[in-house]
């Protein structure tokens, strides 16, 4: 089923004023990065063609993102300069500026009738919408269109597990999960004369940016919305139906890699849940899929939303806080620098193997994950150093950090959205993963074979470069 209409309860006023005697309507696009199934966008055209305007998006390019890298930028930027030809095709000039996102926003909101955006959960995304609508002299409204239900109509608190919000997020998905079509727009904005970015020459942005540089991009994973439906539909065909059986077996590649795609908002995940409702894989394996995209995925957006210290263990309930407390001073077999655990020189083949995957390649596989974590808090000197390091290497590293689902990863390694398990030594009644558990689970040597294979590959693909 697809429709042109849009919930109102996607649609948010960020401030009491009425629209201006502008010259164009301003979408301020940060989070939806993308030209389709983009709710806040379609919102946007609907207010320009009612106001007989033409409709001009505009996207903040700031220097020095908290943690991101030339590995994030870069895929971010591929993902921009596709969506700005997407746009052209539309009749939209896309102006992609550098500077605070804010302040660029406000600088073109001066010529605007009015402001729409969209919406972001992390604490900077919030105060930048606040400054906007503060700032502005017109309307702002935001459009939620990066959940596929919106925040508040699954639940006006934070919830304490999975188990808690699955239900209220069934109750209502059927009502959003619903295809998006494009609404057409009166009048363009291509001959707006409007300073920008060039982005057919991304090394030259690049260049200009000041950014960390120390973390280089990675050539397995391109971004864009193409690159992400090729990636879905490779997915749908090949891995989905066997997904039930090897979701959590990292020696295999039964994996859709659209948490990054997802984060940087280059494809809906609306788009990403119907073509896997749609797909003809076995019922079971699309409700496991459809379990972490919806449930998992949204229930991280409520985290951060509800949460305001999401970065720090004060996020935790309060019987994780109490068993780590009461096991800081345990003695640790093993315990590792964050330099040592950056580099990969932990005893534990395993572990290695994930972090070279994560430091290499900007991925890790998701049961990987769990256990990479909950390794970290182990090897370390206490739970605080702990929390900071895997947090750091997450954000780091990963194509798909500094997002509500990594913050919320992190959290789970530290007992959020869990319960207590059996006592054991330094992690207390956390959720305890061991290498037995991998080994009779999966087949980690096999893993550790195909990161090296993985890793030998992109080196060698580097040297030749050189």
């Amino acid at each position: 089923m697809a429709s042109s209409e849009i919930a109102a309860t996607r649609i948010r006023p960020l401030n009491d004023r009425g629209p201006a005697r502008g010259s164009y309507v301003l979408y301020w696009m940060q989070q939806s990065q993308r030209a389709e199934m983009n709710h806040a966008l379609e919102y946007a055209v609907r207010r320009a063609n009612a106001l007989g305007q033409p409709l001009l998006a505009a996207f903040g390019l700031m220097d020095g993102y908290p943690e991101a890298s030339l590995r994030h930028y870069r895929f971010m930027l591929e993902g921009l300069a596709e969506t700005e030809q997407t746009l052209r095709r539309r009749g939209i000039r896309l102006a992609v500026r550098r500077g605070d996102p804010d302040a660029v926003t406000l600088a073109l909101s001066r010529d605007a009738s009015l402001v729409v955006c969209d919406r972001g959960y992390l604490r900077h995304q919030k105060a930048w919408r606040r400054n906007v609508a503060a700032g502005a002299g017109c309307e702002v409204v935001e459009v939620e269109s990066d959940a596929i239900v919106p925040v508040e109509s699954a639940s006006v608190k934070a919830e304490y597990a999975a188990r808690t919000i699955r239900p209220k997020l069934h109750r209502t998905v059927d009502e959003y999960l619903v295809e998006l079509t494009p609404t057409p727009l009166a009048h363009g904005s291509l001959d707006l004369q409007v300073e920008a970015l060039d982005l057919a020459d991304l090394d030259a942005v690049l260049a200009r940016l000041a950014l960390d540089r120390s973390v280089s991009p990675v050539p397995l994973f391109q971004g864009g919305a193409a690159q992400a439906r090729r990636l879905l539909r490779r997915f749908v065909r090949d891995e989905l139906p066997g997904y039930t059986t090897h979701r959590n077996r990292p020696e295999t590649d039964s994996v859709s890699h659209m948490s990054k795609y997802l984060h940087f908002g280059q494809i809906s995940p609306i788009a990403v849940a119907l073509a896997i409702r749609q797909a003809a894989a076995p019922a079971e394996a699309r409700e496991a899929y459809l379990e972490e995209l919806l449930v998992r995925r949204e229930l991280a957006l409520n985290f951060v939303h509800f949460t305001e210290r999401y970065d720090d263990l004060s996020c935790l309930p309060s019987w994780a806080r109490a068993t780590l407390e009461k096991h800081r001073s345990d003695p640790r077999p093993h315990c590792y620098s964050p330099a040592q655990l950056e580099n990969a020189e932990t005893h534990d083949p395993y572990w290695n193997a994930a972090m070279r995957e994560m430091r290499y390649t900007g991925y890790m596989h998701n049961y990987m994950r769990m256990y990479w974590g909950k390794k970290i808090l182990e090897w370390s000197e206490s739970p605080e150093a702990a929390f900071r390091t895997a947090l750091t290497l997450n954000n780091t590293y990963f194509l798909d950090g500094r997002d509500p689902v990594s913050y919320a990863g992190v959290a789970w390694v530290f007992g959020l959205h869990d319960r207590p398990w059996t006592e054991r030594p330094i992690l207390g009644t956390l959720r305890w993963m061991s290498a037995g558990g991998l080994e009779r689970k999966a087949d980690p040597e096999a893993y550790v074979a195909k990161v090296d294979r993985l890793v030998a590959s992109l080196q060698s693909g580097a040297s030749r470069e050189t």
